[in-house]
């Protein structure tokens, strides 16, 4: 069994592991807030789309965890804070959401919402309950925590530490995917989370989409400059390394190096501007 030397991070990589499955799939950029930029504007927040129907209750005891987006453009979402709705809303991670009282991380909230059948949204079929929400999704959700948690905030912009995802000098060990259908996934080689130094795996999965899930453990932006397109499997294995031995954030930042380097990549520290919502005002939602 896996040991580690805390039970704070354990539960960080076990909340990396549910995360990476369930939230900003397909088209989430870690420097990028999109629509949470012009909804700071008035003219922008009244521009936003809007569900059609909304129920937002608190979490109960069990059920379901994350987003899923079903056919005719309808949303659930289980076991959702207020910064990892917000994090979903505005596509960003979860380390550029700051600010806000506790409540915003201990309360949890069930959604579910459903779109006018007159939007784009409500014409979507998608094969797959955890794919990514489009974009008037998205603008659909924040306006929602805008009005029933009755949102403010602004956006703060400086430059910061991030990571480029590059080509490296030795040859490429990526494959094609062995079901190009497959969700797409990063994780460990026992998997699920990256949480021991053993290595990491990949499954369906593009450039761009690799360098967001990397950012969640590295904890800083991952821009992708590989130039590669397509997905991949891959597969790489450190041979050294004690499953069992005690681990740190280090050791998986570590891992991740590594591994990274012996598929044929390389991510080199570098600066880079990164905008940052900061929760300026919120207030907890009535049950309904």
């Amino acid at each position: 069994m896996l040991r580690f030397r805390s039970q704070k991070l354990k539960l960080s990589l076990l909340f990396v592991a549910w995360f990476t499955g369930t939230v900003c799939i397909a088209s989430c950029q870690p420097n990028s807030v999109g629509i949470c930029v012009e909804a700071t504007s008035t003219a922008g927040h009244g521009k936003l789309p809007q569900f059609e129907v909304a129920t937002i209750k608190p979490f109960g005891s069990s059920g379901l965890a994350g987003i899923q987006n079903f056919p005719g453009g309808r949303i659930a979402a289980g076991h959702m804070n207020l910064r990892i709705l917000l994090m979903s809303a505005c596509n960003v991670q979860m380390f550029q959401v700051v600010g806000g009282p506790a409540w915003a991380d201990s309360d949890f909230f069930n959604i579910e919402a459903k779109p006018p059948e007159s939007s784009p949204t409500a014409k979507l079929n998608p094969a797959n309950p955890n794919v990514s929400l489009s974009d008037e999704q998205h603008g659909m959700l924040l306006a929602l925590l805008l009005d029933r948690f009755q949102l403010k905030f602004h956006i703060e912009s400086k430059e910061g530490p991030v990571y480029l995802l590059a080509r490296g000098n030795e040859k490429l060990n990526l494959d094609a995917p062995k079901d190009p259908n497959a969700f797409p996934w990063v994780g460990g080689i026992e998997g699920g989370a990256i949480s021991s130094s053993t290595g990491i795996a990949g499954k369906n999965i593009s450039m761009p989409m690799m360098a967001v899930r990397l950012s969640r453990y590295l904890e800083h932006p991952v821009i992708d400059k590989t130039g590669i397109s397509g997905s991949f499997d891959f597969e790489y294995k450190n041979e050294e390394a004690d499953a069992n031995a005690q681990v740190t954030r280090d050791d998986i930042v570590s891992s991740i190096l590594t591994s990274v380097h012996g598929i044929g990549l390389k991510l080199t520290p570098a600066k880079a501007p990164m905008e940052t919502i900061v929760i300026d005002h919120v207030e907890k939602p009535s049950p309904n």
